[in-house]
């Protein structure tokens, strides 16, 4: 459906789960409780065998349920549950795993109605343990992600102390696809073959993909510290080792995707020492210990022609210049300041009711 009748205001909330009935209750019920009044949720159920449709059901009337009978990924589920919102203007994508602040939503939308350039909204998501209790000691968990000049994407101020660092609006690379709000017109705009998120990814890294292909195309991400949520991250660089087979896979395979998608010559030839590297690293631990990541080489040669076309088509339309590109690309989290994160505040003082 075009942007021109989305519905002003409302916000669809798409979950996915896959064996989630650790969290889900928890984390519908604190979306539930938003202050926010025009909420829309929906949940992708990826044939969970958990008992996690057990608890969806008890949510049924309350919010929307797709029960898959196979599981298409995070990926793959999103667009599900973002088709199933047609009339939202906006777009939170929300892990199972998040424990969101009452005004969470209402915050984000203050953001991105004060700054219209602005095609995602990220908060500011702190560490939290899995019994979904708030931490005493405040810890990052995510302000945003960055790129880094061997093709990394991580996540800003994680596992880093909050002390007052990201207390600014600031303009960052992308937001965690585990909580960021998307405006309808910049999905639009930026889907490719019919998909906001690329199916091909199924999981991992497809956050860090439609951040940089929204970047190409001209939109900014906005950061908001006014927006505060509460995440149990299992996925991380330190915890590689203990995460299932398939997982790793999906993140080299994905590796590859992302930049055969959005790299430029240009970037390409500023970095290409600390890619070649990382490369080698990460082939390396494929041949000689992580053979099951192998599989990853195999579905990238299969998706070949679908992957260029999709990149074709990404640099026909291509805004951005590559001095620009080039910019976000750093070893340490690089934002650049909000222009009008004055009106941004006053928006949150004020905010419009749709």
């Amino acid at each position: 459906m075009s942007g021109s009748s989305a519905r002003p205001g409302l916000v669809g909330v798409t979950i996915v789960t896959f064996n989630s009935a650790r969290y889900i209750a928890r984390c519908l019920d604190y979306a539930l409780a938003q202050d926010y009044p025009h909420l829309q949720i929906v949940v992708v159920d990826n044939a969970s065998t958990d008992g996690t449709p057990e608890i969806l059901h008890r949510f049924e009337g309350r919010v929307s349920v797709i029960y898959n009978r196979e599981n298409l990924g995070f990926a793959g589920g999103q667009n599900q549950a973002i088709a199933a919102v047609p009339d939202a203007e906006f777009i939170l994508t929300l892990n199972p795993d998040l424990r969101l602040t009452p005004s969470f939503v209402t915050n984000l939308v203050a953001a991105a109605e004060a700054d219209p350039s602005a095609g995602s909204i990220c908060g500011k998501l702190l560490a939290m343990s899995p019994d979904f209790e708030i931490p005493s000691a405040k810890v990052f968990d995510s302000t945003g992600i960055y790129m880094t000049p061997n093709l990394r994407h991580l996540d800003r101020g994680s596992r880093i102390p909050d002390q007052g660092q990201y207390d600014r609006f600031e303009y960052v690379f992308g937001g965690t696809g585990a909580a960021c709000l998307y405006r309808r017109k910049m999905i639009e705009d930026i889907s490719v073959a019919g998909e906001f998120f690329d199916s091909d990814f199924f999981a991992y890294r497809e956050d860090a993909d439609v951040a940089w292909r929204a970047q190409l195309l001209g939109w900014k991400c906005l950061y908001t510290p006014l927006a505060l949520g509460y995440h149990v991250r299992s996925v991380v660089p330190e915890n590689r080792s203990s995460l299932p087979a398939v997982i790793n896979m999906h993140s080299v395979k994905n590796r590859w995707l992302l930049r055969i998608k959005n790299m430029t010559g240009d970037l390409y030839r500023r970095y290409w020492r600390a890619i070649t590297v990382r490369d080698a690293i990460v082939i390396g631990g494929c041949l000689l210990r992580e053979f099951t990541s192998l599989r990853a080489f195999l579905i990238v040669f299969k998706c070949w022609n679908r992957t260029w076309a999709k990149r074709r088509e990404i640099m026909q339309r291509r805004r951005a210049t590559d001095v620009y590109i080039a910019s976000w690309f750093s070893f340490e989290p690089v934002s650049y300041a909000a222009e009008n994160s004055a009106a941004i505040s006053m928006q949150r003082e004020n905010p419009a009711t749709p």
